[in-house]
């Protein structure tokens, strides 16, 4: 039936699978995409939304490299957000309400219009490993398909236990099976492995509540997009959000159901993310709040069937009914289904190369949950890493990797093959430290180039990208070229209470002032004139605003990065000896030993490793 050897098999048809699969068959890479149902390619198994803080960016670098998840986020979006636009750019992050529906059929349609993908119904059981080299997958009606290299993206299946108060069962997703075999083979073989838990929200029937209680949450006026493509438009009409709030008496409801919790009565022993706790969780840590904000969020245009964000629980089914029943504007609510909580076993990160393949087995590589992450960015984000490394490992081609001042798709996984993780990982702005140039707008300028030259951003995709880097240099040149007059511009400053100009200058000065925006600026004839001539569309404006009124703090953050990155060019030799550097703390080898850093850099940010340390393993490598 398999009678072919596959450049690359991708396990799981996940946010992780999905980004893997196109990646890799869109490099020339013979692929194939097995998957335990095919009706659920790229299911939103959580909240039907993507992007929002730090994850807009990562959906934006995705898409800069030529992946497809900013693609299919504009086609099946209901609802476009800019997040933190009252904060500076490096803040700004994009967010969609989807389509949960057409979400998946867009991606299923993408991926069938992909060439060198093939793909098959079955769960895989185990991998086909011959001298520490995987060799391809094993199924469970006892196929073996053979393969060069193999992406794991598993997501909440390995082992995976669904939790409804004293109820529990094994499942992937809700009607949904667990996967077997892949652990207990992994740990054979010598992997650490552990058990993480996440959770959902009930889903409700619209139809039964009233929103009339409710604060509406509608989208930005002039709503923006994900993808840097122009084939993909704004959305020109929108379905609202609504917001309402949880109570004491709410709060008391779900108390009750207390005792039969999984999570207070030690059936769920595994580690929540904290950023995104359950009602059961933030009633019991946030004692003194008496309420907690609830978004109401439609599936997609057509259905009735609502998500209500912030309502994760794994209580008994009747509490959680009983308990929101008592919410404002849900007193007559109808379940299509409760919330669950479900446990699955991952594999600590630090176990991972750079590129995503672990150390122990050649070819093999892991991408999203598996690797403790949480949400559907994060995973798309590594499994895009793992199918374009795998399909260069197969070519013999140098590996593909991204600096932290590169992408946050680059702190994700240094953080991750760094630190290592014991709660599900998020990602934050807070965790770039060059978040000012990593900015959302910029994702095409920082990385298209590289997609280019992988092979899996187009040719139109690169030229597009250079005609607006032109663009808005040029348009930044007029500012710092343009002269302006007081009696041209003392009107527009006036009107913002700021100083006015006693002499002829140039606008690049007036426009860098705090309270000076491009509509500002615009009003004065030479610049509006400019940009009607010149045909600037807004993602030009945008970044030229930016590089204008930014100009100090993105340089100030460029000189910090090139400094810190002259420890990335120093390599340390591979199955480096740190035992015999006897002045290095004892904490800081065991923590060498363990990670085996590719770098000194890489290795001045693992935890317990001083910059003592790294003083002393400087001079022993004669640095």
């Amino acid at each position: 039936m398999f009678n072919e050897v596959y450049d690359v098999i991708v396990v799981g048809a996940g946010h992780a699978g999905s980004e893997a699969a196109a990646a890799a068959a869109n490099m020339g890479s013979k692929t194939l995409l097995v998957t335990m149902n095919l009706q659920n390619i790229a299911q939103m198994s959580c909240n039907p939304a993507m992007g929002g803080i730090a994850k807009g960016q990562i959906v934006r670098e995705i898409d800069a490299l030529g992946g497809y998840s900013g693609i299919v986020s504009d086609t099946s979006a209901i609802q476009f957000k800019m997040l933190n636009k009252s904060k500076g750019p490096a803040m700004w992050s994009p967010r969609v309400q989807s389509d949960r529906m057409r979400f998946a059929e867009d991606w299923r349609l993408l991926l069938e219009g992909t060439p060198n993908l093939d793909f098959y119904q079955e769960m895989v059981s185990g991998l086909l490993i011959e001298k520490d080299k995987v060799v391809g997958v094993k199924t469970s009606l006892g196929i073996q398909i053979k393969a060069k290299s193999v992406v794991l993206t598993n997501g909440t299946f390995l082992n995976g236990l669904i939790h409804i108060g004293d109820k529990n069962f094994g499942g992937g997703r809700a009607g949904e099976r667990a996967a077997t075999g892949i652990t207990e083979q992994l740990v054979d073989l010598g992997f650490d492995s552990g058990r993480m838990k996440t959770g959902t929200p009930p889903r409700v029937d619209g139809r039964s509540l009233d929103y009339s209680k409710m604060i509406v949450q509608p989208g930005d006026d002039n709503p923006e997009k994900f993808s840097y493509l122009d084939t993909t438009k704004p959305l020109e009409n929108q379905r609202a959000c609504h917001m309402t709030y949880t109570s004491l008496e709410v709060h008391d409801l779900l108390r009750e159901g207390f005792d039969r919790s999984p999570m207070f009565n030690g059936r769920i022993k595994s580690l929540g993310p904290r950023y995104c706790p359950s009602i059961e969780d933030k009633i019991n840590r946030f004692a003194d709040k008496d309420r907690h904000q609830l978004f109401i969020e439609p599936e997609g245009w057509n259905t009735c069937e609502v998500y209500v964000n912030g309502f994760s629980t794994s209580l008994p089914e009747d509490v959680q009914f009983k308990a929101l029943r008592s919410v404002v504007g849900f007193e007559n609510v109808k379940f299509f289904r409760p919330g669950y909580a479900i446990e699955y076993d991952y594999f600590p990160p630090t176990q991972l190369k750079h590129t995503l393949e672990t150390k122990l087995v050649e070819g093999l590589y892991f991408a999203g949950q598996i690797n403790g992450t949480t949400g559907y960015e994060e995973a798309a984000s590594q499994g895009l890493m793992a199918g374009i490394n795998a399909s260069l490992k197969v070519q013999d081609k140098e590996a593909f990797t991204l600096k932290r001042d590169e992408a946050y798709i680059g702190v994700l996984v240094d953080d991750l093959i760094t630190k290592g993780t014991e709660e599900p990982y998020r990602m934050f702005t807070s965790r770039a430290e060059y978040r000012t140039l990593l900015r959302q707008d910029n994702a095409d300028l920082r990385l298209t180039p590289k997609g280019f030259e992988l092979g899996i951003a187009s040719e139109k995709r690169l030229k597009r990208m250079e005609e607006k880097h032109d663009a808005a240099e040029k348009f930044v040149s007029f500012f710092e070229t343009q002269s302006v007059k007081p009696e041209e511009i003392n009107p527009v400053l006036e009107a913002k209470n700021s100083s006015p100009v006693k002499q002829s200058g140039k606008l690049f000065k007036v426009f860098a002032r705090p309270n000076i925006e491009m509509e500002d600026v615009r009003k004065v004839d030479s610049v509006e004139s400019y940009i009607q001539e010149n045909n600037l569309d807004r993602e030009v404006i945008e970044q030229t605003e930016i590089q204008v009124k930014y100009a100090g703090y993105i340089a100030k953050e460029k000189n910090n990065a090139d400094k810190l990155t002259r420890l990335e060019y120093v390599k340390i030799p591979e199955n480096f000896d740190y035992s015999q550097i006897k002045s290095m703390s004892f904490e800081a080898r065991e923590k060498l030993k363990k990670i085996q850093p590719t770098t000194v850099s890489q290795a001045s940010r693992i935890s317990g490793v001083s910059p003592n340390d790294i003083s002393v393993l400087l001079v022993y490598m004669g640095r």
